[in-house]
Order: structure tokens, then C-alpha cells, then sequence
């Protein structure tokens, strides 16, 4: 037993720092973590503790440093969260309507004739230069150029005139036009 030091007694001040820890939340499991994280301050900060000091007090300080840091950090989450807010675009498109024009893209790329549609695949979706796409095809650049051309071109005119979009089918679908049938 040690003479002349004055004991560390902190479980015998949990009862003060609980009380004043739900007074403080007025929520009892917000005041356990409180609490729980005053105590672990003052085990870090305990050499800094002075025998002539009161424990209790000096615990309750520590737990009233611990409640403002909180509602500090708190604050300070909820005006970043707002600024976000603000800044964040608020008009978002539904993925709904991402997933149909997916879809209607798709469906316009796979209308294409064969072999405008494998140019295109290969220089805009493999990435294969002009002339490596050509040499994939067995074909001469310059066929290559004139059917991206028309591919472009009729992806182009199915954007500009959605009743030459191609049918879900899959199938070039020509409405009102002179292909009509009515």
C-alpha cells in the first residue's frame, strides 16, 4: 500500500460523470459513450492530473471538454453537409432514363448493316486505329473511312428522326416516311 499518494480512484466518481452525462445529452447510451470517451481522455492525460487537485472535478472537466468537442465536431459536420448540399446538383437524372437511351443506342448500333456496324465497333469500341481495323476487316482504309461514314451518318439521322430509330427488336424501323407502308 502507498503512503501519501492520493488514489486514482476513478470508478468511484462514475456515478458524478453518468449523471452529469445524461444531463448533458439527456440520452442515456449518447451519455455511456460520453463517458466512456472521458475516461479514456483522462487515462491519456492522466500524468497531467495533480494529487492537490479534486479527481472528481477534474474528471467532470474532462467530460464537459469531451460534450463540447462533440457538439463542436457535430456542427461543424452539419454546415459541411449543408454546404455540400448546396453545391451538389440537384437535378438528377433517374437511371431509369440512362438505361433507355442505353437501350436505344444499342438498339440504332445493332440496326447498322454488318459490316458498318464491325467498323464501327472495332475503331470506336476496341479503339483500333483506321488502319489496324481495316487490316482486321481485310479491307482497304478507304473502304473503312466510307463505312464509318454511313454508320455515323445513319446513327446521326435515327438521333435527328427518332422514327428511324431501330424497334426493340432490333430492326430499323422507318415511320411516316416514304418506306411506309399505310
Amino acid at each position: 500500500m502507498r503512503h501519501g499518494r492520493p488514489r486514482f480512484d476513478v470508478l468511484g466518481q462514475l456515478g458524478s460523470l453518468r449523471r452529469y452525462a445524461r444531463a448533458l445529452t439527456r440520452d442515456d447510451g449518447e451519455a455511456e459513450e460520453l463517458v466512456h470517451d472521458a475516461l479514456v481522455r483522462a487515462y491519456e492525460k492522466r500524468s497531467s492530473f495533480k494529487p492537490d487537485r479534486n479527481l472528481r472535478n477534474w474528471l467532470l472537466a474532462i467530460l464537459h471538454n469531451v460534450f463540447i468537442d462533440r457538439v463542436r465536431s457535430r456542427r461543424s459536420e452539419l454546415e459541411r453537409n449543408a454546404r455540400a448540399v448546396e453545391m451538389a446538383d440537384t437535378v438528377v437524372e433517374p437511371d431509369q432514363d440512362h438505361a433507355v437511351r442505353l437501350a436505344q443506342v444499342r438498339n440504332n448500333f445493332m440496326a447498322l448493316p454488318e459490316e458498318q456496324r464491325a467498323a464501327l465497333h472495332l475503331v470506336a469500341v476496341e479503339g483500333l486505329a483506321y488502319a489496324d481495323a481495316a487490316a482486321t476487316l481485310g479491307i482497304p482504309v478507304g473502304t473503312l473511312m466510307s463505312r464509318l461514314g454511313r454508320a455515323r451518318a445513319a446513327l446521326r439521322a435515327m438521333e435527328e428522326n427518332p422514327s428511324r430509330r431501330a424497334s426493340s427488336d432490333g430492326r430499323l424501323r422507318v415511320v411516316g416516311g416514304e418506306n411506309d407502308a399505310h
